[in-house]
């Protein structure tokens, strides 16, 4: 049986309590990375030291998963650099594109192997940040939220390894086959209802940490978007076969935001998510490595004044698991 600690309020009533989320987005999570590589540079502290609760989703979870178990920005961010070739080969090869009408584009194997030489053996429960990784179940359609034991009711998902956690959120459907895990768990990329996991990681906030709305500060970073018209031109099936998926992430993605902001107010909310032209990046295309990390260092330039503003006011509170590994660490123990 899991150990147990003592329960504590979990969040001080006089702290401002801050929140990262990051979104899903394929190979283009290079920007997420490189825009906290680009901050961490001019930081006195590790970055993930400046917040209380991060949430990402698909390549955003993976970059959650690293900071929590703490890697740095510049590990992440190398972690794509190094492996992006391999997780995603032969993108713009018409063979493999023309596979992907009728199998999934790609094997899994290289994400997983790049995982394991990431995390090791860790597990979930081995993060020192709270955590929420959006998944989903493709057996019985639910949403899957994987998350740290920062709460007295989360006793499981601290057991699963961190590559595993990393797969199930990552399994983008007809790019990966769905992942199945040591729970025999078939997932599919956290995407499919939280590519922008703002939303949720402000309810967890709220809702479970007891965080009050008027402390809470969000930094939500995006993969970078396309502005998107829908027009009657697309109405048939063949004109939404693409369309139809790029709907659904934006409006999704809108309320994510709009639940967000209704929560705790705009002004407590920065978004960074630049709006590119249409074809400029695609989650899989990793020609365009140079162009995001450049990007992204641009945006990490001009946010940075308004980064130290709104969310350097010291390192958040300790977090305090419930169950897991880190328990041993505080005192009173276990009861």
């Amino acid at each position: 049986m899991a150990r147990r600690r003592e329960a504590p309020r979990i969040v001080k009533e006089d702290r401002m309590f801050r929140v990262l989320s990051i979104d899903g987005g394929g190979i283009k999570g290079i920007f997420p990375a490189a825009f906290l590589c680009a901050l961490q540079e001019s930081l006195e502290r590790p970055i993930a030291e400046y917040f209380d609760l991060i949430a990402g989703t698909s390549t955003g979870g993976i970059i959650a998963l690293g900071l929590g178990l703490g890697l740095t920005p510049d590990e992440i961010l190398n972690f794509y650099r190094s492996n992006g070739s391999k997780i995603f080969p032969g993108a713009q090869n018409w063979i493999t594109r023309t596979q992907h009408y009728f199998f999934t584009k790609y094997r899994p194997d290289p994400l997983e192997i790049a995982l394991k030489s990431a995390f090791g053996d860790r597990l979930l429960g081995h993060s020192r940040k709270r955590l929420v990784i959006p998944s989903f179940s493709a057996r019985s359609g639910k949403i899957y939220v994987y998350k740290t034991p920062h709460h007295e009711h989360f006793e499981s998902d601290w057991k699963r390894s961190a590559v595993e956690v990393g797969m199930a959120t990552a399994a983008a459907p007809s790019y990966f086959p769905p992942y199945i895990g040591s729970a025999y768990i078939a997932h599919l990329d956290g995407g499919m209802w939280a590519n922008n996991p703002t939303g949720n990681a402000v309810a967890e906030a709220i809702g479970v940490l007891g965080a009050s709305p008027e402390s809470i500060r969000v930094l939500s970073i995006g993969c970078t978007s396309v502005s998107q018209t829908f027009t009657l031109g697309t109405a048939g099936l063949w004109g939404w076969r693409r369309k139809a998926l790029e709907a659904a992430f934006s409006g999704q993605s809108f309320g994510s935001m709009g639940i967000a902001a209704l929560l705790v107010g705009h002004s407590r909310i920065r978004r960074i998510d630049p709006v590119v032209a249409a074809g400029r990046f695609s989650l899989d295309d990793v020609s365009s490595i140079d162009d995001l990390e450049g990007l992204a260092r641009e945006y990490a330039r001009e946010e940075l004044p308004g980064f130290k503003v709104m969310f350097d006011r010291g390192p958040a509170d300790r977090f305090l698991p419930f169950y897991g590994p880190l328990i041993s660490e505080f005192q009173p123990e276990v009861r």
